[in-house]
């Protein structure tokens, strides 16, 4: 299959499931398993943070570092577009008893501080506390300067706040802007990285930030539910993402930016192609296609696409310039 939904479709390589196989193991609740300490160590290490724990997904690493960020009856700030709000399920809310506070996103996906500090609540009984803000990079596939995330670190200390980042793709981001990893999360107290889309692992995602904190999580983890045992099995896929396939991403990049401009060759979708920064590209559809044809007609061959308007493609390690160019046909031909 040709899979353009997301880049949490990629298949772990002959390696890494060589490396899963032959992985040291023990009970990580215990945390005897050596292969989950190693990855947890070094990534902290590698990102300059204290400590980190290994999560089985992003939403649950976002959720770990909201319940120990904030307290039952606190609050955090995020964009309309925030996945730890839109798309998570409500979980700070119904789990965590946190309120989120969300404001429209610019179109570069920032939040304007004129909005973020009119949304602080007073110290008063009547209202939530403010306690964390929350960004996202990257959103929606586009990088937040760094110049942004500066002025946001003066804003949080400003205020009293925490600064959390929703990392999923920051290393998209990271690549984006051709520079090291740290000097984007060195501005946050936390920071979230997901292993298992275009760095392609099989599972799982890291939260970052100080001791107190991931002791936090860690507790919070385990009530949820999120206690593994031999964990190293998939803990070694995620070391090898870390450090093999990070500079790969480019390649995604570039494919994006072919599919984009192989996109506005075809009658009916039209894709602005400034706003293809990362492994995104967004089409706008003329309303006359019928989108779950599309869908249905190009399935039938191998090709797998998401509807909406705009619809979303996302590219990966999967995906090859070869494969664009044998959707692109497919795609002219069903319309």
């Amino acid at each position: 299959m040709i899979d353009f939904r997301s880049d949490t479709v990629t298949r772990p390589s002959e390696k890494m499931r060589q490396l899963m196989a032959s992985a040291a193991v023990g009970d990580d609740v215990y945390g005897d398993d050596a292969t989950v300490n190693d990855l947890e160590q070094w990534a902290a290490e590698r990102h300059g943070f204290e400590a980190a724990i290994y999560c089985s997904s992003g939403t649950q690493a976002n959720l770990l570092a909201l319940m120990a960020h904030c307290e039952r009856g606190d609050e955090y700030l995020c964009g309309q577009q925030a996945h730890n709000y839109k798309f998570e399920g409500g979980g700070a809310a119904i789990l965590g008893s946190i309120q989120p506070q969300p404001l429209e996103n610019d179109p570069d996906g920032s939040i304007p501080f004129t909005k973020l500090t009119a949304a602080i609540k007073p110290l008063d009984p009547h209202f939530a506390r403010t306690k964390l803000l929350s960004l996202e990079n990257t959103i929606n596939g586009k990088v937040l300067p760094l110049t942004y995330i500066q002025q946001a670190r003066e804003f949080v200390d400003q205020h009293g706040l925490q600064l959390h980042l929703d990392g999923a793709r920051v290393y998209n981001a990271a690549v984006a802007m051709d520079v090291d990893i740290t000097e984007i999360v060195k501005y946050f107290d936390s920071f979230t990285i997901c292993l298992s889309k275009g760095l392609g692992a099989p599972i799982g995602s890291l939260l970052l930030g100080d001791k107190t904190l991931i002791a936090k999580a860690r507790r919070w983890r385990k009530v949820l539910g999120g206690g593994m045992r031999q964990a190293g099995i998939i803990a070694a896929a995620g070391k090898l993402a870390l450090t093999e396939n990070v500079e790969r991403l480019v390649d995604d990049h570039r494919n994006a930016r072919y599919l984009a401009e192989q996109l506005n060759s075809v009658e009916g979708f039209s894709v602005n192609l400034d706003h293809i920064q990362t492994n995104m590209a967004f089409a706008k559809v003329d309303q006359h296609i019928d989108q779950a044809q599309l869908i249905d007609t190009l399935k039938q061959q191998g090709i797998l696409i998401s509807g909406g308007n705009p619809m979303r493609f996302v590219t990966h390690l999967d995906v090859t310039t070869n494969d664009i160019d044998t959707f692109i046909a497919a795609l002219k031909s069903a319309l």
